[in-house]
């Protein structure tokens, strides 16, 4: 297996594992706070989401095209709206949330399958968490996905256990 499609199946295995955590929820049970984290399990399938497009972004345009999605919670909108991103808004489903996963997600696939070369590097933008004037590869990218993307499906299973006992794994 070449190192893209190993990148590939990791991603996709950890994706998984998060979306596992929402089977079988309502819409009202994806929306619940179950812990005393903000955390619930709709917003952080629309968080994943929503990182994994950006960085999707910034593998082909750099910091620049990262922020053109038209969203940047970090930076417009101040706290509420870094808020908002790990939660269900009014009329979100988790079913649409799911959807909109998967579209980024076949989109990331296909990125990491065609990227002309995973050493292309772009400078990051600047952010109090990274270092000054570094730049990350395309490569650096995906390790980053895949520590976002299994970080979160842990608080997913935490929270769904929460919720009503049930686990993803078990």
């Amino acid at each position: 297996m070449s190192e893209r499609e190993d990148f590939v199946e990791t991603l996709d295995k950890h994706r998984e594992l998060l979306r596992r955590t929402v089977r079988d929820l309502t819409d009202a049970q994806a929306a619940e706070r179950t812990t005393a984290s903000e955390l619930c399990l709709g917003g952080l399938i629309k968080h994943v989401a929503a990182v994994e497009a950006r960085w999707a972004r910034f593998m082909t345009g750099g910091a620049e095209a990262m922020r053109a999605g038209g969203e940047d919670p970090g930076r417009a909108g101040g706290a509420e709206a870094w808020a908002d991103q790990f939660r269900m808004a009014e009329g979100e489903t988790l079913a649409g949330l799911l959807a909109e996963y998967e579209r980024v997600a076949r989109g990331t696939d296909e990125l990491v399958r065609t990227a002309p070369d995973l050493d292309l590097a772009h400078p990051l933008p600047p952010a109090p968490w990274f270092e000054p004037g570094a730049t990350w590869s395309l490569r650096r990218v995906l390790l980053h996905m895949v520590a976002e993307t299994a970080q979160h499906a842990g608080h997913a299973d935490i929270i769904r256990e929460s919720l009503d006992g049930a686990k993803s794994m078990g």
